[in-house]
Formats: structure tokens, C-alpha cells, sequence
């Protein structure tokens, strides 16, 4: 069962926990070596994080590798899920997981190359502006498909594809809740029965209420964000390459724009990068 999120305690809950899914991401790609497959690379990415405790997840670890980072071809559910699609130098890889850990949720996306790529940094520093433009139009109370169709004219823009428009309800961000903790946690086609159960009450409550724990380009997200915790996840794509950051964004109900929505950590992979490239706004 979910619950909601509170307080600076409980934040501070997600944020060791979004650490501790971006610490999984970095030691396995330092791991990554060519004839990887991506099965392994999700089996990795498990083993790690069961070794620190992790026995719950909102999804199970995702790998994805070369043109399968920008959803060539993708066209139903199963094809997300890893293959045994083997790593060459110079391919993009995107490592996706999403543990749950003492309760708290977190649900990241880790985007790198094997080896140097010039249009793979191109990739990652244009992503950097889809993170300032999110933001300042949560904190402005746009409608959620508002800023998605924002998002969507800055891709077009910079020249790129919207590609997570690609996964189901081509959403680019869920809500995400505090689950009560028990020994035994299952699965079901790779998603923790009991985060889906939290996503399901949400979805029936919001129905009710005029609004939707997923973020898309639909008619049912045509209202102002909700407070909460939100997973945000800009996918980009171009020429067989995709890149994507995926973090947690807070929204509250403060009148205070700077308080009305923030990222819960500045201190995370991609936006070390951004800063040092002086590519934040």
C-alpha cells in the first residue's frame, strides 16, 4: 500500500535511496565491457543493489544497448524488457532501475556510450535544457500535457526525437508514493505487485478527482501538476542513439515558486555533468 509523501524526513528517504539506484547505475557501467549483453547488464544491476538490501522494486533493472536506446522498432511492451543484444565499443547503453528500498522509491535512468562519442555529448548536453524547462513550467502550474507538449517543441527544435512517447501512455513522468514495507515483495511482468497496486489506487482516486498519476500527452493529464513525488523522464532520440536522465521532481502546494517544485538532488551523474559543461540555465 502507498502512501503519501510529507515531510523533509521522508524526503530525505527518497533521496538516499535515489543515490544509492545512482551509485547501482555508476558501478555497473564502469563494468561494462564489449560482449556484454543487456540481460547481464540487468543482472548486474540486481545483484548489486540485493547485496545493499534491496528487495522490492518499481521495476525491475532495465538495460538497453546501440539503436534499442532510441526504441528502433519498439512496438509492444516485451520489447522493452532486456535481450541478449551484445555491447560493442562506441554503442550507447541506457541502464534503467527502479529499487525500493525501506519504503522509499526511486526510479532512475543512467545514459552512457562505450568509448567516445562526439554526437552521444551532443545527446547529453541538449538534454540539459528539458530539465531547466520542466521545472520552471511545474512551478508555473502549467497543465501536465502542456508541458509535455513544451518538452515535445524543444526536441523538434533541437532537432531530436521524442522517444518516451515510446513507452506505455507515452508518459514522460509517473507519480511515485512511500510503500509500507513487507518480507516478501512479488512481481509481475517485471513491476513490484505492490508499487503497481499504489499506481492503480492512484489512478482510481485521481479518475474521481480529476486527475492522473501519469504524465502524457493525453487528454486524462490536462491539469495542473499534483503534489508529490514524480519520476520525470525526457527521452530523446536521434539516428539509432537515445539518451535520457530520469529523476525524482517535488511538487507542493506552496505559493512560493521556488518551494512549489524542486528536484529533490542537484548532486546526481548528469547534472555533475551539466555543471561542469556550464550547460545548466
Amino acid at each position: 500500500m502507498a502512501t503519501a509523501v510529507t515531510d523533509a524526513t521522508e524526503l530525505d528517504g527518497f533521496r538516499e535511496v535515489q543515490h544509492l539506484a545512482y551509485a547501482c547505475a555508476e558501478a555497473v557501467a564502469a563494468r561494462l565491457a564489449p560482449g556484454v549483453t543487456e540481460r547481464e547488464a540487468a543482472r548486474m544491476q540486481r545483484e548489486w543493489l540485493r547485496e545493499r538490501g534491496v528487495r522490492d522494486w518499481f521495476h525491475l533493472p532495465f538495460a538497453w544497448f546501440g539503436d534499442r536506446t532510441a526504441f528502433t522498432g519498439f512496438r509492444v511492451p516485451t520489447q522493452f524488457f532486456p535481450t541478449g543484444r551484445r555491447l560493442e565499443p562506441g554503442m550507447p547503453f541506457i541502464l534503467d532501475l527502479a529499487p525500493v528500498h525501506r519504503g522509499f522509491t526511486a526510479d532512475v535512468g543512467y545514459a552512457g556510450c562505450l568509448g567516445p562519442d562526439p554526437l552521444h555529448d551532443r545527446l547529453m548536453t541538449d538534454l540539459a535544457a528539458h530539465r531547466a524547462l520542466i521545472l520552471r513550467e511545474v512551478r508555473e502550474r502549467r497543465p501536465l500535457r502542456a508541458i509535455y507538449e513544451s518538452v515535445d517543441r524543444l526536441m523538434t527544435r533541437q532537432g531530436y526525437a521524442n522517444r518516451h512517447r515510446t513507452y506505455p501512455f507515452g508518459v514522460i513522468a509517473h507519480k511515485v508514493d512511500r510503500i509500507r514495507e513487507r518480507r516478501w515483495s512479488p512481481s509481475l511482468f517485471g513491476f513490484g505487485t505492490r508499487s503497481l497496486g499504489g499506481l492503480a489506487s492512484d489512478a482510481v482516486r485521481g479518475h474521481r478527482e480529476g486527475w492522473s498519476p501519469l504524465w502524457s500527452p493525453y487528454r486524462f493529464s490536462d491539469h495542473p501538476p499534483r503534489a508529490g513525488l514524480w519520476a520525470v523522464e525526457p527521452h530523446l532520440g536521434f539516428r539509432g542513439k537515445g539518451v535520457k536522465f530520469e529523476e525524482l521532481l517535488v511538487v507542493t502546494d506552496s505559493r512560493d515558486p521556488e518551494e512549489s517544485a524542486f528536484w529533490l538532488d542537484d548532486d546526481l551523474p548528469h547534472v555533475r555533468r551539466w555543471q561542469e559543461e556550464g550547460a545548466l540555465a
